[in-house]
């Protein structure tokens, strides 16, 4: 697996509730399960106390990614730390069923978490995977939307740093709602500036009089 696909792993978390719009779909066990992705087998170990403990779990890798997109790089790596040492996984080396052209495993890394329930297992997955991320990127490759009022958690893999917004979808609306905005404000200074213009006008006749 790579370092990224782990680290998705808490952007799907973060981002299953959206609490400017007062959306959550974490709301059954099925959600849970969901959350696994392809790692079906894990997420059959998924039960109802499962909800309420990964919505925990959710409010505090929100916490790193709000502290990430504030500056606070400190707090950032100490909300973090809290959750890998909470949350263990193991290395270990997999190879699963790929196999090179001379037959042999393409051996990687692989974390092997070993959960007493569901929320564990996938809550030291994403932690790990944030963490191998922040200390490969940089903290400020953490970062919520930009576009109000998403507030979506995402990784930004951009070679300048550049990304702001969680999807195109968001990048699209935030460009048409500050072009919209421009030319409101366009608009409403056209107006003062003819009055203005008149204005002017006038009182260099009346001088010249």
């Amino acid at each position: 697996m790579e370092l990224a696909y782990y680290s998705d792993y808490a952007v799907r978390l973060v981002n299953s509730e959206e609490p400017a719009r007062g959306k959550d779909s974490l709301t059954s066990v099925e959600a849970v399960r969901a959350l696994f992705g392809v790692n079906q087998s894990a997420g059959r170990r998924a039960t109802d106390a499962d909800v309420t403990r990964f919505r925990s779990v959710r409010g505090r890798l929100r916490a790193v990614f709000e502290a990430a997109d504030g500056g606070d790089e400190t707090l950032a790596v100490d909300l973090l730390n809290s959750l890998l040492l909470e949350f263990p996984v193991s290395p270990q080396i997999s190879g699963h069923d790929f196999r090179d052209d001379d037959g042999r495993p393409l051996w990687h890394m692989h974390l092997a978490d070993h959960p007493s329930n569901a929320t564990a297992g996938f809550a030291a997955i994403a932690a790990m995977g944030l963490a191998f991320h922040l200390t490969e990127y940089g903290v400020d490759r953490l970062g919520l939307c930009e576009a109000s009022p998403c507030r979506n958690a995402y990784l930004d893999t951009s070679t300048n740093r550049s990304r702001r917004y969680c999807s195109d979808r968001c990048a699209t609306r935030a460009n048409v709602a500050a072009y919209r905005a421009r030319k409101r404000l366009e608009a409403d200074r056209t107006p003062g500036t003819g009055l203005a213009a008149d204005s002017a006008q006038r009182t260099t006749a009346s001088g010249e009089r």
